[in-house]
């Protein structure tokens, strides 16, 4: 059973609105075992519109679209249908009544553009929208279904929770589909499937196996699908195993999470804390550890010390390391580290400090070096990256790099 989403709307397509709602309906149904074949994000425009919808009808079983329905002229989406459908906007009673209390609870008048909203084709099935004005549209066409939503994300997941999953799992009699993720760090996506390319060959035609690489991390997944949901997962578990067992000292995860979120769950777990000590990344690290739910309970704070008198003040590195070593070395990150974990009461810390471009460097040092250090009670471990001269990919690669050093240095591994 195939789907394919469409999203209409000239904001997708020039950057203005980032598209979310394909990502979240496609989690959604692949949880019931329906898989999505494609999405496509189309314009404001009728033929764009016809020919969209034209095309995924010839390759996917269920349609979803959103967008399109408002107030205004240039949501064309509604009218549309009718053209494709061979059907005339009605009043539908329950939608106006819906209209009506929306606009009577804010005390706003109800204008004839408000009321057109509860204008719906005469052959679809209406979906009410208990969130906003614009009603959903179901529709079957050949043996297919066509199913109409707003943009407006937090309407769409009402109509998709409460109408839409439900009603497509009564209809079809789907396979199981199933996912497992692998987080690894610390090889790249070449060397982690030369690793395991004999796993990877004996998988059976219904388990595949997907890389998604990103800076300094690469996440494995296997998917699989079938009728026995048992079977597929004894499958799926054997086959992780088999992987995590030949690259132990690179798996961050076993479930699909952040290499930052994984450290703070371990941290916590053992009841540890967590202090940073940044310099050429400006607060990102601790920035990706508080964007994570909870954090507090392992992550203490840290210092941004991009000046070299900060780093003294603040983390008590020596005049005499900088002077002798600079704030790019070995021996000053080390200090920062330490420092970090002396001054906020932390069982484990990270430092860095490096040449994040795009100027600044040197023949010695050049634009992309960085010196990382990591520490706890009983050791302090450094290591120099040498990255590329794009700023912000610097600022990236080395709070990622510098998560699996903490890592390593969290798991005992030399």
């Amino acid at each position: 059973m195939l789907a394919e989403i469409i999203t209409i709307g000239d904001e997708i397509l020039i950057g203005q609105v980032i598209d979310t709602n394909s990502a979240w309906m496609g989690q959604k149904l692949n949880e019931i075992g329906i898989a999505v074949k494609q999405i496509t994000s189309i314009s404001d425009h009728q033929e764009a519109i016809l020919n969209g919808l034209t095309e995924a009808l010839q390759h996917a079983d269920i349609i979803l679209i959103t967008g399109g329905l408002g107030p205004t002229k240039d949501d064309i989406t509604k009218h549309t249908l009718c053209k494709f459908f061979g059907a005339e906007l009605v009043l539908n009673e329950d939608a106006l009544e819906n209209v009506k209390q929306i606009f009577a609870r804010f005390n706003r008048p109800l204008i004839d553009v408000n009321i057109k909203q509860a204008e719906v084709p005469d052959n679809c099935v209406v979906i009410q929208n208990k969130n906003g004005t614009a009603p959903g549209m179901w529709f079957e066409y050949n043996g297919k279904i066509v199913v109409s939503m707003p943009g407006v994300p937090f309407e769409m997941m009402g109509m998709m929770e409460d109408y839409v999953l439900p009603a497509l799992k009564k209809r079809f009699d789907v396979d199981n589909i199933l996912h497992k993720t692998i987080i690894t760090a610390g090889l790249g996506e070449s060397f982690l499937a030369k690793e395991i390319e004999d796993i990877e060959d004996a998988l059976p035609a219904n388990i595949k196996l997907a890389y998604l690489p990103k800076l300094g991390q690469v996440r494995l997944r296997l998917s699989a699908i079938g009728t026995n949901k048992n079977l597929l997962l004894e499958q799926v578990e054997n086959f992780s195993s088999q992987i995590t067992a030949r690259i132990p000292n690179h798996i961050i995860a076993l479930e699909d999470i952040s290499i930052q979120e994984a450290i703070l769950k371990r941290l916590t777990e053992n009841g540890l804390k967590l202090a940073t000590a940044e310099s050429c990344t400006g607060g990102y690290m601790a920035h990706l550890f508080t964007s994570i739910p909870g954090s507090s309970l392992a992550y203490v704070g840290g210092a941004v010390s991009y000046s070299n008198t900060l780093k003294q003040q603040m983390l008590g590195v020596k005049s005499q390391t900088l002077e002798q070593f600079g704030a790019v070395s070995e021996e000053t990150v080390k200090e920062m580290a330490l420092g970090a974990l002396k001054n906020y009461g932390a069982d484990y810390s990270i430092a860095c400090s490096g040449i994040a471009g795009p100027d600044g460097g040197t023949e010695e040092k050049p634009v992309g070096t960085v010196w990382v250090a990591v520490a706890n009670k009983h050791k302090v471990l450094a290591k120099k990256f040498q990255f590329g001269n794009k700023r912000m990919q610097n600022i990236e690669r080395t709070a990622i790099n510098g998560f699996y050093f903490l890592w390593r240095l969290m798991k005992g591994i030399e």
